[in-house]
């Protein structure tokens, strides 16, 4: 089944290269604030910084111009580093200088970066200082490239070049008359992105994307979604990666918003109230924990069930076209900044009860859907059409086709269109592979519904198939077991008994102080025979072939990728060895 083309929301200017990206905000916005962010001067003392958009475009500029008189166009140039105002300027800077940025992994072990950097022929790389032993390591080796190391902040490491001596030089060069910047011409066809995708070194495959791919992305999402230069964004899903960086970067860039950086997980709430964030860009666990969290603060003060009859209260009026939840639920909000309007969510298909929580308290969450070799979207939820539980409706401007369903129109969901990358760096099998006349192979299965909305089943390598030749999605039965009482999170997973049998089994990480106060104060077997009524109850709501026949019961978290993907593959081959 293909899909249908959905009409465009909003009237938007098209961008071709990522020039005409930030000279066209610029332009709209030159004093609005772009960055927020704290200079620290040590652990405890800071100051607040404010960029304007006019500010970050000359010192994309001035750093552009230095590393082209480093002789550096053309090349290829790595960053690394937490999300910050330096990783965002030298992004563009790279980028709009006529040079392919090569954005790297920050929770990487150290020889992974070495890896990465030798595989991309990278011949300058932009860190910060705790990288620097790593790079220094291999710098001089015959199979490394790399002639220039810079460093975000000051060190003592000796022939390693500073970001900020690097700006001011390119500064003194553009008021000298040096035009370099100005003369170079950006082919927005090209691969000007080259990025590596989350897995081991010998796994993971570079990804080539060009200037086009991502501003026509860009373009076909803010033709479903709008944001407004009023709006302030909270960086900090990892910016190396594809959603956070054409989300919360490019696509902020777009509509002039402003973007506060985070101080890490813990601070999200703090942080959300300190910069009165009004959009947040998440991943289903951080939403699933903030949702879990308030109501239980909620039940802690004894006004959880006041809460759930003000929440079918506003419901039921919203259906008359009276909507109270901000002014209701404002106290909620305030946790949260008292801004708090939209959230964009992604990288997983998110709990229908998550959704509707959110959306009860009057904040919109917009669900979408997409890879690192698609720019990443693919689909999304418009501002005036949603469906709990899809992924939206595939972008205008992009074909998506099921291929080979069942007769439940299940099958591979693939895609065709301008924002599919260019291919695999280096490497022509798996490019052969993954696309076939010009359609990509996501390797997710879905469905398209009648009304165009995408669902996504879960991934072809995770689906367990049976010995009788049936198909299991682990993630539907995930989202059921993680609905259980005290449940944090779970993976369900094959064991082989036998030639002749599969045996579903689950793996459940459960929140102890949560059990505690469900439960008592139980022994880990007793709390295991509980989960596993729990779970036969989950049976026997399910056909026989999907029944979960074992559970393991842990307190530790599954194990997960910086976007907070479970790697299923090192999981499993831990608990089936």
């Amino acid at each position: 089944m293909k899909s249908k083309k959905s009409r465009v929301v909003y009237e938007t200017d098209k961008i071709r290269n990522f020039r005409e990206l930030i000279s066209r905000t610029t332009e709209k916005y030159p004093d609005q604030v772009a960055y927020k962010y704290k200079l620290r001067h040590d652990k405890d003392n800071f100051e607040y910084v404010n960029k304007t958009y006019s500010e970050f475009k000359k010192d994309i500029e001035s750093l552009s111009t230095k590393l082209l008189s480093l002789g550096l166009q053309g090349k290829n140039v790595a960053v690394i580093g937490n999300n910050r105002y330096e990783w965002c300027t030298t992004y563009l800077a790279v980028t709009t200088g006529g040079m392919v940025i090569v954005p790297l992994d920050k929770a990487l072990p150290e020889n992974e970066i070495q890896s990465l950097i030798i595989r991309s022929k990278a011949e300058a790389i932009v860190c910060e200082p705790k990288y620097l032993s790593a790079v220094l390591k291999i710098k001089n080796t015959s199979e490394c490239a790399l002639k220039y190391i810079i460093s975000m902040d000051q060190t003592l490491e000796d022939n390693v070049l500073l970001y900020e001596d690097l700006l001011k030089s390119g500064k003194d060069l553009i008021d000298k008359g040096n035009t370099d910047y100005n003369n170079i011409v950006i082919d927005p066809s090209i691969m000007s992105i080259l990025l590596f995708t989350s897995g081991t070194t010998s796994l993971s495959k570079g990804v080539m994307l060009s200037q086009n791919n991502i501003c026509s992305n860009i373009h076909a999402i803010a033709s479903y979604v709008k944001m407004y230069p009023t709006d302030t964004l909270l960086s900090f899903l990892p910016i190396h990666h594809t959603f956070e960086c054409t989300i919360t970067f490019l696509y902020g860039i777009y509509f002039g918003v402003t973007v506060a950086f985070c101080d890490g997980l813990k601070y999200i709430q703090q942080n959300m109230n300190e910069y009165h964030v009004s959009v947040f860009v998440s991943v289903p666990l951080v939403l699933e924990n903030i949702h879990n969290k308030v109501w239980k603060s909620l039940e802690e003060q004894g006004k959880d069930k006041l809460m759930k009859t003000m929440v079918s209260i506003t419901k039921t009026l919203s259906k008359v076209k009276i909507d109270l939840r901000k002014k209701v639920f404002k106290p909620i909000i305030d946790k949260f900044g008292g801004k708090l309007r939209v959230v964009f969510v992604g990288s997983a298909p998110l709990d229908k009860n998550i959704i509707h929580g959110f959306n009860n308290f009057g904040v919109k969450l917009v669900q979408g859907y997409g890879l690192t070799e698609t720019s990443p979207v693919i689909s999304c939820e418009t501002d005036k059409e949603k469906r709990p539980g899809s992924i939206g409706l595939p972008l205008y401007n992009l074909d998506v086709k099921i291929e080979n369903p069942d007769e439940d129109g299940l099958g591979e969901i693939t895609v065709k269109g301008p924002s599919v990358m260019l291919g695999y760096y280096e490497n022509e099998e798996s490019t052969k592979k993954a696309m076939n006349n010009g359609w990509f192979s996501t390797e997710d299965y879905g469905y398209i519904d009648e009304d165009g909305f995408l669902f996504i089943s879960g991934r072809k390598n995770d689906i367990i198939v049976l010995k009788n030749g049936k198909n299991i999605y682990p993630h539907e039965l995930e989202f059921l077991l993680n609905k259980l009482p005290a449940v944090s999170e779970s993976m369900v997973f094959a064991r082989n008994r036998s030639s002749m049998d599969t045996t579903l089994s689950a793996k459940i990480v459960y929140d102890e102080d949560l059990a505690q106060k469900i439960y008592g104060d139980l022994s880990k077997e007793e709390l295991k025979e509980i989960f596993w009524k729990n779970v036969k109850e989950v049976n026997q709501t399910l056909p026989d072939v999907k029944h979960i026949k074992e559970i393991i019961i842990t307190t530790e978290p599954l194990s997960k990728t910086t976007t907070q993907k479970v790697k299923r593959f090192e999981e499993i081959k831990a608990l089936t060895k």
